[in-house]
């Protein structure tokens, strides 16, 4: 079938826009986000400065696709690992889906930096983030709401001082569960970000040397802080 215009020029954007983010992801290694410039991209693959404003408006718009890509990657790799732990305990799919999050930052450090790392001076990540950003998050809340319905959740202790915010945020974002639940999982997920993120950028150097084991510890220990039963408590 001959190719007609229209879509040899939508193929041609297709490949255009994607080397520009894979230059810019290059950038990102080497210099930073906050380093980013539109300008250099172009440059480096030959673009005139004013082309390259067809694809991405403004650097910001190029690191919002960029942020939205690695966020949707990571949710990708998260969602694999919950399905393709269907059937087992929810301690082990939960020990699998931190896992895998865990595989993604490892291997892809400097993207993990540009969604969990220091703020890019100057740039304001905006609402079209926030549904790639929520997928990874609502891996691990499917792995809570499983064992939910399979009454296999041992529902966290909740001091009467947070009874309403843990309301508040039940009703928001999981509403068929206990609100007891909603606090501790916004609690485990800014922990097990922080725990990734020790280990992406360095921290336990000299500190923690069985890296693999006392994640999978780490691992266990927020697990039960959400009400589920570890996949292996004595880890």
């Amino acid at each position: 079938m001959t190719s007609t215009p229209h879509g040899a020029r939508a193929r041609a954007r297709i490949e255009i826009t994607a080397a520009i983010k894979e230059e810019a992801r290059r950038r990102l290694a080497e210099e930073g986000a906050a380093e980013l410039s539109l300008r250099a991209v172009a440059r480096t693959l030959g673009m005139a400065s004013s082309a390259i404003y067809r694809y991405f408006p403004s650097r910001d718009d190029l690191l919002t696709a960029l942020i939205i890509d690695a966020y949707d990657s990571l949710g990708e790799t998260a969602e694999a690992a919950l399905q393709g732990s269907v059937g087992a305990a929810p301690g082990e799919r939960w020990a699998a889906v931190c896992e895998a999050i865990r595989g993604w930052a490892l291997a892809h450090p400097h993207e993990y930096a540009l969604i969990y790392g220091s703020p890019v001076p100057g740039y304001a990540a905006p609402a079209s983030t926030v549904p790639a950003a929520a997928r990874v998050a609502f891996a691990l809340i499917d792995v809570v709401r499983d064992a939910h319905r399979a009454g296999e959740l041992d529902v966290p202790a909740l001091p009467g001082d947070l009874e309403s915010e843990a309301a508040r945020m039940a009703a928001d974002f999981v509403p068929d569960l206990p609100p007891a639940v909603a606090p501790a999982c916004v609690a485990v997920w800014a922990q097990l970000l922080g725990l990734i993120g020790f280990e992406v950028f360095g921290q336990f150097t000299r500190v923690v040397e069985e890296r693999d084991a006392f994640f999978r510890h780490t691992v266990a220990g927020l697990a039960r802080t959400v009400g589920l039963r570890p996949a292996d408590a004595a880890s």
